[in-house]
């Protein structure tokens, strides 16, 4: 009898999380890494470095896509800020196998409500409990599909709306078709109290257009996970969902850089060029 892989128990379009376990894997074995992730070997398993392998563009440099790296500093930096205003809600949209549980520092009395497909969130509970690892703050987890109605399972998990929060989703809008994705952010506006801090990467349309990023989506397609949703005015998308943009970050500006960017900024209003945004937002006052 032949024994399933990572792959086989997550599901067709959740294995890109197995892939990105195996980047941030392989930026916590840098002597020089970003940040720590000594959990993410045991979820990327056998079948994520493959993967990473398999998505890797051919024109990208043997150290892998840098901006992976630098996208998770970000998101961290992101939360120890948000966290140190206060609030101890926090909602992971689209969590997958981010592992900020057990590998961040958590003030006291924080809930963190993870929200992803069953199989993967299920997959991520069964391998870190085998291992003994704990979570470093209370997790709720919402066994639900972005791409539906998901605000009932968070009401019924505990989640406060009149009290202010932090969410975040890393890597996850582009995987929906435009119309969820746009859904998800004004969703999370009228569930938010004022104050409340939100953090979510995008991608520019020139993405789809540019020849040195075609191999790679069609090997996302051809997975069963198609990037879908891409917009040129970041800034103008999460402002139109309710939401106030604090900071709009590229990667090589000061703010999304970390010294590992090999290359200059991509140059405002190069929407040709593939482009990747960082958007940090606050619910108004």
């Amino acid at each position: 009898m032949s024994h399933a892989t990572e792959s086989d128990v997550v599901g067709a379009v959740a294995r890109t999380a197995l892939w990105t376990a195996a980047a941030r894997a392989r930026e916590h074995r840098r002597p020089d890494r970003l940040f720590s992730d000594p959990f993410a070997a045991l979820l990327a398993g056998t079948d994520g470095p493959a993967l990473l392998q398999h998505f890797h563009t051919p024109h990208a440099s043997r150290e892998g896509n840098p901006f992976l790296p630098i996208r998770t500093r970000w998101f961290d930096d992101f939360l120890a800020g948000a966290l140190a205003e206060g609030p101890r809600q926090v909602v992971a949209l689209g969590a997958g196998l981010d592992t900020r549980a057990f590998r961040c520092s958590w003030p006291e009395g924080t809930v963190l409500f993870e929200i992803d497909q069953p199989e993967l969130l299920r997959y991520k509970e069964r391998v870190l409990g085998e291992h003994g690892v704990a979570a470093g703050c209370e997790r709720r987890l919402l066994e639900v599909d972005l791409a539906g109605d998901w605000t009932p399972a968070l009401r019924a998990a505990g989640y406060r709306p009149a009290e202010p929060s932090v969410w975040f989703a890393e890597g996850v809008l582009f995987y929906l078709p435009p119309e969820a994705a746009v859904a998800v952010l004004g969703t999370a506006a009228v569930m938010a109290a004022r104050g409340t801090r939100l953090a979510v990467d995008l991608i520019g349309t020139g993405v789809f257009r540019f020849p040195y990023t075609r191999v790679f989506l069609e090997r996302l397609a051809a997975a069963g996970s198609p990037w879908q949703f891409g917009t040129d005015d970041p800034a103008g998308v999460v402002a139109a969902s309710g939401w106030d943009v604090v900071r709009l970050d590229e990667p090589g500006r000061p703010g999304a850089d970390y010294g590992r960017w090999p290359a200059p900024a991509t140059a405002r209003g190069s929407d040709g060029l593939p482009r990747s945004f960082l958007v940090s937002a606050r619910r108004p006052e």
